[in-house]
């Protein structure tokens, strides 16, 4: 018989009482994790930084916690932060070696956390106002399956013959003790910058942005960027994320002990590609926030509109070494 999957968002159950993971009944409201690991926090002096929330308001970093059963984090979540914490001090490297399955779970531990941190938030306000709590369908059909997705985790959940997202592993020439994080809820997109690599992943794609930025990908996997080159790339991804017009769907489907998730096909009907079409405004947008360290503003990025401004490429389409690069790291 196949086990129970776990379904927070049926009955929007986001209290403290229950482990975020499994659904069990928890001994005590303070059996917590921290969303963003201890040893991530202690290495880049992350505890006490402010952390904004959706609905502008602040927390610390610290602050941010998820209720977890003391078993489940023992048997499962400590044993892949020990992996990506030794992956992590090591380098680019074993990052690389490491299996994205484990990137995904990792990045989607983190992001569903805030996630429920928000609807938590989100919650307390709505009462306060004596308003019921509610949700877009399209965001609890996408937070709902990424949960699904996390138990792979604690069950014996498969993929059958797909795996539900794209992830990019890059070389990074980061300054020592550079920290940079970034997440989009709205497309389920992580990013994380540190040491000498840098991710980006998208959590509920099917693969789709990863084939979207094939060529590019295989043109620099094996370069060192430089950091402004990395942005790049995020604001590439985080823009084509945005494009991505599909809501993937899936069918669960229990085989004697096992869990089978299948994907359907993100083709559908109506002949819609599956990518909106790319603009190079909005882009430049999504640019300028990338690139805000460095100062760089709309006006100049999209001064030629058919060409945007790049440390990715020279204008003749040439690869731009990252030693040519005058730029603060």
């Amino acid at each position: 018989m196949a086990p129970t999957l776990y379904s927070p968002f049926n009955r929007m159950n986001f209290s403290n009482r229950n482990c975020f993971l499994t659904g069990e009944a928890l001994s005590s409201e303070e059996e917590k994790i921290q969303v963003f690991p201890a040893w991530l926090m202690s290495r880049y002096n992350l505890a006490d930084q402010p952390f904004k929330l959706l609905d502008e308001s602040y927390t610390t970093y610290k602050d941010l916690k998820l209720p977890c059963a003391a078993t489940t984090n023992n048997q499962y979540i400590s044993p892949l932060e020990a992996a990506v914490e030794q992956a992590f001090t090591q380098g680019y490297e074993a990052v690389k070696a490491l299996d994205p399955l484990l990137l995904f779970q990792w990045a989607g531990k983190l992001l569903y956390g805030i996630i429920f941190n928000e609807i938590q938030a989100g919650i307390r306000q709505q009462h306060a106002q004596g308003e019921s709590f509610t949700i877009s369908q399209a965001l609890s059909h996408k937070f709902s399956h990424l949960h699904l997705m996390l138990q792979s985790l604690n069950l014996p959940l498969i993929f059958d013959e797909f795996m539900p997202y794209s992830v990019f592993v890059y070389k990074v020439n980061n300054a020592e003790n550079d920290f940079g994080y970034r997440d989009e809820i709205n497309t389920l997109t992580f990013s994380l910058r540190l040491n000498d690599f840098g991710i980006i992943i998208c959590l509920q794609d099917n693969g789709a942005n990863g084939r979207y930025h094939r060529d590019l990908y295989e043109q620099w996997q094996n370069r060192t960027l430089h950091p402004i080159q990395f942005e790049e790339m995020n604001a590439r991804v985080f823009y084509s994320a945005f494009l991505f017009n599909k809501l993937p769907e899936y069918s669960v489907l229990p085989v004697g002990n096992d869990i089978y998730l299948e994907a359907m096909s993100l083709r559908g009907t109506g002949g819609k590609p599956t990518f909106d079409f790319w603009q190079n405004k909005t882009y430049g947008q999504v640019l300028e926030n990338f690139w805000k360290k460095w100062g760089f503003v709309l006006f100049e990025i999209i001064k030629n509109p058919e060409e945007p401004m790049s440390y990715l490429f020279k204008p003749d389409g040439s690869i731009m070494e990252p030693e040519e690069i005058d730029l603060p790291l």
